[in-house]
């Protein structure tokens, strides 16, 4: 698979994609026709509007999958895809009812590059079940498109040992997940992304990544990092009703 799965899109004090343009466009093919998927907002042509305008220079023709009919055959007329943030619920609701969900996953395991951000990113992992979202709306399952075998956690943040706010941390949140479900969790700090190429797996950006495993302590994985054993983990999660 041809993936690049950013942490955020929106870097403090830069543009829409600004921090990452480099790697974006190097990553879409030249002239491509990139279908963007807005689901995750609720004005999807301001949206696509927006992504639209951060591409223009590179030459990149963005067509939102809500534009013109079925999102489905929109999706077919691509040479790549980007699944924007937001609401995570709320966008993986929206690929259910769709149809999107099981073409996403068709098209992407055929050969379609494929970029997230944030929410987009989450959609890569097998379930929704490591997002930061407020469930706003109810998807029919929490099972996402299962592109990586491992969690995600876009927009990871370190605890801060001067907060006197006493809810759970990010840390405390993904140990309860690994107390559940036996999954690795790869929590992409602000600025950074994970780029896959085939069987190849490498962290990019301007900050380094944080490996949650079931059972040890956090680990700090630096920008550059191989990480390719993480795509032949064997995730298992708790079904029980």
């Amino acid at each position: 698979m041809n993936l690049l799965l950013l942490s955020n899109s929106t870097q403090h004090g830069r543009g829409y994609l600004e921090h990452a343009l480099d790697t974006v466009t190097g990553f879409l093919p030249a002239g491509a026709r990139l279908a963007f998927v807005p689901y995750a907002l609720a004005d999807h042509d301001a949206y696509t509007a927006k992504v639209r305008d951060a591409l223009a220079g590179a030459g990149i023709d963005v067509r939102g999958v809500h534009e013109g009919g079925d999102p489905v055959a929109r999706l077919g007329e691509a040479d790549a895809v980007f699944v924007g943030g937001g609401n995570s619920f709320r966008l993986l609701s929206a690929l259910y009812r769709t149809g999107l969900r099981e073409a996403l996953t068709e098209a992407v395991t055929g050969g379609l590059p494929y970029m997230g951000a944030s929410a987009g990113t989450n959609m890569a992992a097998p379930s929704l079940r490591t997002t930061n979202d407020m469930p706003i709306v109810e998807p029919p399952s929490f099972e996402a498109l299962g592109l990586v075998p491992f969690q995600i956690n876009p927009h990871y943040l370190d605890p801060d040992p001067a907060s006197t706010h006493k809810g759970e941390t990010r840390e405390e949140r993904l140990t309860e997940f690994l107390e559940e479900n036996d999954v690795p969790v790869l929590g992409l700090r602000e600025g950074s992304w994970l780029r896959v190429e085939g069987t190849r797996a490498t962290l990019g950006g301007e900050r380094d990544a944080r490996l949650f495993l079931r059972g040890t302590a956090p680990r700090e994985l630096p920008t550059g990092s191989d990480v390719s054993e993480l795509l032949r983990v064997r995730a298992e999660f708790d079904t029980r009703a």
